[in-house]
């Protein structure tokens, strides 16, 4: 079975952990603030704060940026529950904005369109969490500039995205928000077992992710409310949590960080594989926005002909290898938001998607032999498109 997605190891990356085995530091020693320098470097950030993974690093931005009780946060219906859970941990309360019908991710003319409803009716959100799905990035100059109007902070869950750039610029970079979560797992585009990061420019905030990932505990002086009873002294000043990352999972994220700009080459050569020999077939192909350029995470489909059944489509795929996935069943439609008030038809876009998608396998250590039992795959269920 060809995978949806897996890690690529190589024997540097095992080189990397094998020598973190070997030292005197295996949990959060110096490797980590290596990675983090790495991955900061890379995205032309400020600050990067390693966790133990993406939703830790979700959840400690809501608490950075003081999300609670009374509050409201917005994300797309369209990813991983993480993305709505973190701030149901805080305490706030949660809604969504439909997406985009071509690039999947949050629509900015629904977002404009809720938020002036939402002024009219005082009830305005704290934060927005926007989601680059499947490695590509949200319109995040537009959906910056409505942050400064309507006055919300904003999140971008770039999970997938990585290694991708927006406006000729690394994701990452924190120009259209106030913090960008990426996640390390072993089916994303870089790995460290598990892991993610939480990257800003603002060093107050900076502070505080570290502060809430590791127990709420500082060691600074400066920041002690109390007198210090000698120099072994530290003080537990917010209530945090145990969110670190390992030595030996940093070790594995700067070695894999060497590799970024060639996983996600490959991964756009196979996509561009993928979009010349499927053209004939009758489903729709993942768009790009022209301002961005994805680091293809994942590469959606849409089986959209009358006559096709996508959960015949399914098996019929993975009865021939092709471990095909669907990403994702959207949130509002999960029991846990059912039970907020969410019902089907809340965001149309989001669901007519989910009835149509598959993901197919994409991951950097993919042949050019795994590539064309695809496509014969797909070629064999899937009628051709109508002239």
């Amino acid at each position: 079975m060809i995978p949806y997605g897996r890690q690529d190891i190589g024997e540097s990356d095992i080189e990397a952990v094998v020598t973190v085995l070997k030292s005197d530091w295996l949990t959060q020693g110096p490797t980590v603030p290596r990675f983090e320098k790495a991955v900061t470097d890379y995205c032309h950030a400020q600050y990067g704060v390693a966790v133990s993974n993406a939703t830790a690093a979700l959840h400690i931005a809501c608490l950075a940026l003081e999300v609670g009780p009374g509050d409201i946060v917005w994300t797309s219906p369209n990813t991983f529950v993480a993305s709505a859970n973190c701030a149901l941990y805080c305490g706030a309360k949660v809604d969504f904005v439909d997406i985009d019908p071509r690039t999947y991710n949050m629509s900015v003319e629904k977002l404009q369109a809720k938020l002036a409803s939402a002024e009219s009716a005082g009830c305005l959100p704290k934060v927005v969490i926007p989601v680059h799905f499947a490695g590509q990035s949200c319109e995040m100059r537009e959906i910056g500039a409505l942050g400064e109007r309507y006055g919300f902070k904003i999140i971008e869950d770039a999970s997938h995205a990585i290694g991708a750039s927006y406006l000729g610029e690394p994701v990452g970079n924190c120009r259209y928000s106030d913090i960008v979560v990426f996640s390390f797992h072993p089916v994303k585009i870089i790995t460290t077992a598990e892991g993610g990061m939480a990257m800003t420019n603002d060093p107050v905030l900076d502070d505080r992710l570290r502060l809430f990932r590791s127990h709420g505990i500082t060691r600074d002086e400066g920041k002690m409310p109390f007198p210090v009873d000698g120099p072994w002294s530290y003080q537990q000043i917010e209530l945090g949590f145990n969110y670190r990352m390992t030595d030996l999972q940093a070790a594995l994220g700067v070695s894999q960080m060497s590799r970024l700009v060639d996983f996600c080459q490959t991964r756009r050569a196979f996509a561009h594989k993928y979009d010349e020999a499927l053209r004939g077939l009758s489903l729709q192909l993942p768009w790009q926005h022209p301002d961005t350029q994805s680091s293809f995470h994942l590469y959606p489909i849409l089986a959209r002909d009358s006559k096709t059944n996508r959960h015949d489509v399914f098996e019929q795929l993975r009865s021939r290898g092709v471990g095909v996935a669907v990403h994702y069943i959207p949130v509002h439609l999960q029991p846990q938001y059912r039970k907020a008030g969410f019902k089907p038809g809340d965001f149309p876009v989001a669901e007519q998607y989910y009835a149509e998608t598959l993901s197919l396998p994409m991951f950097s250590s993919m042949t050019q032999a795994n590539i064309d039992h695809v496509v014969l795959a797909l070629s064999e269920v899937l009628p051709a498109e109508k002239k």
